[in-house]
């Protein structure tokens, strides 16, 4: 399993490790309508999965208009911001910050997601920050886990990542 930190302190990661090469785990989250969203919500798409421990965070926030404006205009490409703040909350961000096509999804239900992934804090019941690429064949292709939770990903090679998917 990955090792990470958040906050400098050691935490839990609960779940499945994914690795590049993996067929990419399913999961259902919900949408900010309260609709089931799984994997196949989006097959033959690419998907950028960005994970954060809440969108009402900074570096949560900067790393979802982030990666939502390098890719918006890339064909084909899907970008979900995943997380396990309430739908409404999600919806509430969104809507303050004039972000209408932006996807967040709640993991809050189940955390399906952050089981399938290997992403669940257990001792905050929060997702750790990743990135995950899972091209249209449902191949993972690029994972990163950041170390810190607190720190930015790597988002010159996600987007990268996407683009080569």
């Amino acid at each position: 399993m990955a090792t990470i930190t958040f906050k400098n302190n050691p935490v839990t990661l609960l779940g499945n490790e994914v690795k590049v090469g993996d067929k990419a785990p399913n999961f259902t989250v919900l949408a900010n309508d309260l609709s089931e969203v799984t994997l196949d919500s989006s097959k033959g798409k690419t998907r950028l999965i960005s994970v954060v421990p809440s969108i009402d965070t900074g570096v949560c926030d900067q790393q979802t208009r982030k990666f939502n404006e390098e890719l918006s205009s890339v064909e084909n490409v899907e970008v979900l911001t995943i997380s396990v703040d309430l739908p409404f909350a999600q919806k509430r961000w969104c809507a303050s910050n004039g972000l209408e096509n932006v996807h967040t999804l709640s993991d809050h239900r189940s955390l399906s997601f952050g089981e399938a992934y290997g992403v669940h804090i257990q001792e905050l019941r929060l997702l750790a920050r990743a990135v995950f690429v899972v091209n249209a064949n449902d191949e993972v292709t690029y994972v990163e886990y950041v170390s810190e939770a607190t720190n930015h990903p790597n988002y010159e090679a996600a987007v990268e990542a996407v683009k080569n998917a």
